[in-house]
């Protein structure tokens, strides 16, 4: 992660496409009454000591789940992937954001751009590996030949015939915006007003000691957990409330009576002083002055210790099902068999999340439940719960 300006490269208007606006299913135009009523049941500006969590519906709620689509996902700046799997010209990836298909691609001009990946014809799948290096400067599609260069115009669309109204340029890719805060990529599926470097600010200032940018990649792991992506997000921010239940192993390297949680505009930082070094393999790979774990709305956490930082993006696959990506990134002072023990233990953590995280979705789906209060650590989730219902509340009222 770098101190360099945030890079943005904006797709959007270069081949003049209308802005796209994805409808709520079911509701297209106006919010219904019902969807409003729903969102209402929070209300994002009592005092913390009078605030409850927000209502258990919002985890399962189809409604609710679709107008998190549409805003949450659809009009913020949403972590993507990693900024090297897209460094040379013809690199690409691919994901599901949200369940909208999306490819990110380096333009032979350099660039980076990122499109729905579906055609425009019968809508197909266009790229279906995960990531990889086109052969040429098009991305091509296997079910009738529909073929886009690198800037996501149409290039060709064999035996159309005369078509009254067509024309290539109405006809490109659907753009999305891409911007980069190294080592992650970013999308924004609609325009706004955020600004990347003015949430990443407090992150950079924060971490310019740390030497972040020298950091190497090395390796991923993926997890698909059976929760509402909120849920997975809201134990991140518990203030360390469940490290000690939670975590045998983790809770041995952290100071957790100096845990504490700071809150910035669109992020958050929990921090935590670690324990000196002693026998114990978990304590002696998690050194520094502190732990770091910062959160950036909605979807990024960056975990920071001495000489080495993970990044996990957590993208909806349903209202009761996500996606965890992480990504480990070394100093050059670590061996390969510290990595491999570190990412090992990453990996028992997540385990540990994910298995409370999907008791917690199944307590979710009674009936019966009540929004419970905030623990005196739980600051930055009803930060989190704040930025979430104040979005949506804005987006069913205009």
């Amino acid at each position: 992660m770098t101190t360099d300006p945030v890079s943005v490269v904006s797709s959007l208007g270069r081949v003049h496409l209308p802005t796209i606006h994805p409808p709520v299913k079911g509701n297209v135009g106006k919010p219904s009454d019902e969807l409003k009523a729903k969102i209402s049941l929070f209300d994002p500006n009592l005092p913390y000591e009078q605030a409850r969590a927000i209502p258990p519906i919002w985890y399962r709620d189809p409604q609710i789940y679709e107008a998190e689509r549409s805003t949450v996902f659809g009009q913020n700046w949403v972590a993507v992937g990693r900024v090297g799997d897209v460094l040379t010209p013809r690199s690409y990836f691919k994901e599901q954001v949200a369940e909208e298909p999306v490819a990110v691609l380096r333009g032979a001009d350099g660039n980076l751009r990122a499109f729905l990946n579906v055609c425009r014809h019968r809508a197909t799948e266009l790229l279906t590996n995960s990531r990889g290096i086109l052969t040429d400067d098009k991305v091509k599609c296997d079910y009738h030949g529909w073929c886009y260069d690198l800037t996501g115009r149409l290039c060709k669309a064999p035996e159309l015939g005369p078509v009254e109204g067509f024309s290539r340029e109405g006809y490109s890719l659907i753009p999305f915006e891409a911007g980069t805060f190294d080592p992650l990529v970013f999308i924004r599926m609609q325009p706004g007003t955020e600004n990347l470097s003015t949430t990443f600010e407090p992150i950079v200032q924060r971490t310019k000691d740390m030497e972040l940018s020298s950091m190497k990649w090395a390796g991923r792991k993926e997890y698909e957990v059976g929760c509402n992506w909120k849920v997975y997000v809201d134990n991140f921010l518990d203030g360390g409330y469940h490290v000690p239940t939670i975590h045998p192993a983790l809770i041995k390297a952290l100071n957790y009576s100096q845990y504490r949680t700071e809150i910035f505009d669109r992020c958050s930082l929990q921090h935590s002083p670690t324990k000196t070094a002693n026998d114990d393999p978990t304590v002696a790979l998690r050194q520094g002055a502190e732990a770091m774990y910062w959160w950036i709305y909605p979807n990024v956490m960056v975990n920071l210790y001495k000489g080495v930082m993970d990044t996990n993006i957590v993208l909806p696959l349903g209202p009761d099902r996500c996606k965890v990506i992480f990504d480990f990134y070394f100093s050059d002072g670590w061996d390969q068999p510290s990595i491999d023990k570190y990412i090992t233990d990453a990996h028992q953590v997540q385990l540990e999340d994910m298995g409370v995280c999907e008791r917690v979705q199944r307590g979710l789906t009674s009936n019966f439940i009540e929004p419970g209060p905030y623990g005196k650590r739980e600051t930055g989730e009803y930060h989190f719960h704040q930025l979430l219902a104040r979005q949506l509340q804005t987006a069913v009222d205009q």
